[in-house]
C-alpha cells in the first residue's frame, strides 16, 4: 500500500511540476515573438499564472477521463454479472 501512496504522489508531483515548466516556456514564448504585447517585467506572474492554468486544465481532463471510464467499466461488469 506504501508503494501505491508513494507512486501517486510522485505521479502529481511530476505532473505538477511539467504543467508548470510548460507555463513558464509558454510564458517565455511569448515575450519573444510579442514583447510589445507581454512586457518582461511580468514574465514571472505570467508563467506562473499559465502554468497553474495548465495544471488545473489537466486535472479536469483526467477527472472527465475517469468518469468516462469508470462508467464504462461499471455498465460492462453490470452486464456480465446478469449473464
Amino acid at each position: 500500500m506504501e508503494n501505491v501512496r508513494k507512486s501517486t504522489i510522485i505521479r502529481e508531483w511530476a505532473l505538477f511540476a511539467l504543467s508548470f515548466g510548460l507555463g513558464g516556456h509558454v510564458a517565455l514564448g511569448m515575450m519573444l515573438h510579442a514583447p510589445e504585447l507581454w512586457p518582461w517585467d511580468k514574465t514571472g506572474i505570467y508563467g506562473l499564472l499559465i502554468g497553474l492554468s495548465v495544471y488545473v486544465t489537466v486535472q479536469v481532463l483526467r477527472s472527465i477521463w475517469w468518469v468516462i471510464t469508470e462508467g464504462r467499466r461499471s455498465r460492462r461488469s453490470a452486464m456480465t454479472s446478469h449473464h
